[in-house]
């Protein structure tokens, strides 16, 4: 599903990003990236989203190697990725509905495929009687909620979560959690930036600890503590 392949990444004031990063991430893993700030974990989402490329070796999604797309390709391949963000980024002025429904307009697709999916995967998150409603009526969680279902909507293979309990109070935070393993039992594969400890330690998923653009750690599962 995804390979990162002796990855280095360097920015133009010789900063580097990441130094020779190699791992694995099979289909259908719920995976935690971790790290202190400065450890790499953006430049690893920016590879796989294509917004930037390595300096060496390779990005792998689903077989296809990012770093060698086209310009042209890049736009399809940012379709087998769903992002969910830390500060949502509704649009403010369209409704649950309309929000999701722009996230399929934007790909091309139909007003009947519109139709059939979004009111399905509101239902799915949790929100299928809040439909009319605008962002500023609705509470944290459902306003990530939202960002969820805007991620799902067009079937990705992977969604990458960058800090989406960031947020919210803990017990908001344990319900989209929740929502996250569903997601993932369903056969959707889930990397996942954090830097909550309690939220890595009740999971017991596989977590890739980044130190200053190295690879520290690979816990298949278990008790963690960042920082150690």
């Amino acid at each position: 599903m995804i390979d990162f392949d002796n990855v280095t990444v360097v920015y133009k004031n010789n900063v580097t990003g990441l130094d020779k990063v190699t791992f694995h991430v099979d289909k259908g893993e719920f995976v935690f990236l971790v790290g202190k700030t400065g450890a790499g974990k953006s430049s690893a989402i920016k590879l796989l989203t294509a917004e930037i490329k390595p300096f060496s070796g390779n990005v792998l999604l689903d077989g296809v190697k990012v770093n060698k797309l086209k310009n042209r390709e890049i736009p399809y391949h940012r379709r087998k990725i769903g992002v969910v963000f830390q500060d949502f980024r509704l649009l403010r002025d369209k409704t649950v509905y309309e929000n999701v429904a722009f996230a399929m307009e934007i790909v091309g697709a139909s007003r009947k495929q519109i139709r059939n999916e979004v009111p399905n995967i509101l239902r799915l998150v949790g929100l299928g009687q809040k439909t009319r409603e605008y962002p500023s009526s609705l509470s944290g969680g459902e306003q990530q909620r939202v960002g969820i279902a805007r991620a799902l909507v067009n079937k990705p293979s992977l969604i990458i979560a960058d800090e989406p309990t960031g947020n919210l109070d803990q017990i908001t935070a344990s319900s989209i959690m929740e929502l996250f393993e569903e997601i993932n039992d369903q056969g959707t594969t889930v990397l996942m930036v954090t830097h909550s400890e309690k939220i890595v330690n009740d999971m017991n998923k596989r977590v890739i600890e980044l130190d200053r653009g190295v690879l520290l750690r690979d816990d298949k599962r278990g008790v963690y503590k960042l920082g150690d």
